[in-house]
């Protein structure tokens, strides 16, 4: 309760970060759990693209757009890309049913190539003030004080990740604070869920032995275990064996919108229970009842998912977690920029001030601390 005060007294005293005035619509500030920020610029260029976030850019999230829509930071995550036709993908989603193959394994150095790459755009972005890298929960509070975004080091697949487990301490310590253990495609730790409608995440087997040793040095660490993409059987294995909160960053409720990348009601009682979040995933075909991927999709549509995360897992354990640059996603709120349309429609709906608080940004420092043992 004195975190959830504190952030509110940050962006009630603190109008510099908006551009000098209170803006009700830019606060509070939205804290995310995830975004490809990283591999948009990794596309356009590496570390010589940094300085288009700091200017402005061409997608959903940059230094700007933060500023505009009141985005205090979140997970910027650091994926390596699978050889797949965008186009053919998204238009294959579109359609009423669809089950897009998994896409193959990545060798472990092609995929270690890419995340140093990709991580080297991150600390370029903090070496020139656009943003702070965050290890642990009172970084962020502060970085969000200074009206800095606050990023946290994120994995999104552990293809980078060695049978042993050395890459993941040496990554600790340069600031990995949370870690996908698989994308939509098999790791040596796991395996992900296709792109599947309508199904639940019931495909294929769990966590392998290297899985389940990597979630174990993962709590020692004090690593967030994110489980968004993992399969039934990854989760359900995830959740016997590891001490932490279970964490979805980026998914959504497949009661409403039956995909294989939403949590089932059973998987959210889990989360419940381990005391554990979940992040509303921006992405259309996670949201609309029909799975397809097209942005048409109204600001009603996601508080449905909220109330129902709501309901089943309580309003301290319920977030964001745009998927920005990485996802089609809703025509109200296509960039960060636009987070004030879904604030004013949360508040519109009837939460008040400080379950508003809770949903953006709140509930993620709580979570956070106790993932990181703070």
């Amino acid at each position: 309760e004195f975190a959830i005060a504190y952030d509110k007294l940050i962006y009630t005293l603190r109008p510099t970060h908006f551009g000098g005035c209170v803006n009700q619509t830019t606060t509070p500030a939205v804290f995310d759990g995830h975004n490809d920020a990283l591999l948009k610029l990794f596309r356009a260029g590496g570390v010589s693209a940094a300085e288009k976030f700091v200017a402005g850019m061409d997608g959903a999230i940059d230094a700007q757009k933060a500023r505009a829509g009141g985005f205090g930071g979140g997970f910027f995550a650091v994926y390596v890309p699978s050889p797949v036709d965008l186009e053919v993908k998204f238009e294959e989603m579109t359609k009423p049913k669809y089950d897009l193959p998994l896409p193959s394994a990545i060798d472990w150095p092609e995929a270690q190539a890419v995340v140093m790459a990709q991580s080297a755009i991150l600390f370029e972005l903090e070496r020139m003030g656009a943003l702070r890298v965050c290890r642990n929960a009172a970084d962020i509070r502060a970085a969000l004080a200074d009206g800095i975004i606050a990023a946290i080091y994120h994995i999104e697949g552990a293809e980078a990740i060695d049978p042993d487990l050395h890459t993941l301490d040496t990554l600790y310590q340069a600031g990995l604070r949370s870690i996908g253990p698989v994308w939509s495609r098999p790791t040596i730790f796991g395996e992900g869920v296709p792109f599947r409608y309508p199904a639940t995440g019931d495909i294929g087997n769990g966590l392998t032995e290297a899985g389940v040793r990597l979630v174990k040095r993962c709590n020692q660490l004090g690593i967030m275990i994110d489980l968004s993409h993992l399969n039934t059987a990854g989760f359900w294995d995830v959740a016997r064996h590891s001490d932490a909160p279970l964490v979805a960053t980026h998914s959504n409720v497949n009661a409403i919108c039956p995909h294989s990348r939403n949590l089932t009601d059973d998987q959210l009682a889990a989360i419940r229970d381990s005391d554990g979040m979940v992040g509303l995933n921006f992405a259309v075909a996670f949201l609309r009842d029909d799975g397809r991927m097209v942005p048409e999709v109204p600001l009603e549509q996601m508080l449905r998912h909220l109330d129902h995360l709501i309901t089943h897992l309580g309003e301290d354990r319920v977030g964001m977690g745009s998927d920005y640059d990485g996802a089609i996603v809703p025509q109200d709120v296509t960039t960060c920029a636009d987070l004030p349309n879904l604030r004013e429609a949360m508040a519109a709906h009837g939460y008040d001030d400080a379950l508003m608080t809770k949903l953006c940004h709140g509930n993620w420092l709580r979570v956070l601390e106790k993932s990181w043992g703070e």
